[in-house]
């Protein structure tokens, strides 16, 4: 009996010494899907690029400004340079709206209601995180949004569509500083 229970013992060791060989995957992804997505975000931008530039040569009554994030501005007030841009924290009051580049309107500035928005501490779209940091207290500016800086490929699941370029004015009303961070 001893002899088995060594013999059975010194088996399962050998059988345990082998080479195991790895599972292979049930399904094998190629990263094609992620490759495929990524040109077709390329070409879409390139497209409304090109089209945001048509738009803004065709506006003869406006000068236009390109941010180094992608989108086209003009300003519709502007004030005194003595005032600084919201930075980041800072509180600030703003109104805005939303329509297409062929001037459809998608949601109106009195739908959207006056805003108090923490700078960078709050969610908004892309592009008009941005915005918000480049105008000073009392001025409003035009913006022109490729979809990928509006509400991208998702859209907002009710007015705005997947892959939607945007048209926004926005309004600075007040600019309240963050006083803990100031030294």
């Amino acid at each position: 009996m001893r002899q088995v229970l060594i013999c059975t013992a010194v088996m399962i060791f050998l059988a345990s010494c082998q080479e195991q060989t790895p599972r292979r995957p049930l399904e094998v992804r190629s990263g094609s899907f992620l490759k495929t997505s990524a040109e077709r975000n390329k070409r879409l931008l390139e497209l409304e690029t090109a089209a945001m530039t048509k738009l803004v040569q065709e506006d003869s009554l406006n000068t236009y400004q390109e941010s180094s994030s992608g989108f086209m501005f003009t300003y519709e007030k502007r004030v005194s340079e003595a005032r600084p841009p919201a930075k980041p924290d800072d509180l600030v009051t703003l109104t805005y709206n939303i329509r297409t580049w062929n001037e459809d309107t998608i949601y109106r500035r009195d739908e959207i209601g006056m805003l108090r928005y923490k700078v960078d501490k709050q969610e908004l779209f892309p592009g008009l995180r941005y915005s918000v940091k480049l105008l000073r207290e009392g001025e409003s500016a035009t913006f022109l949004y490729p979809s990928s800086l509006g509400y991208g490929y998702h859209g907002d699941d009710a007015r705005i569509g997947p892959n939607t370029p945007l048209k926004c004015t926005v309004e600075i009303f007040k600019i309240e500083p963050d006083t803990k961070n100031e030294n």
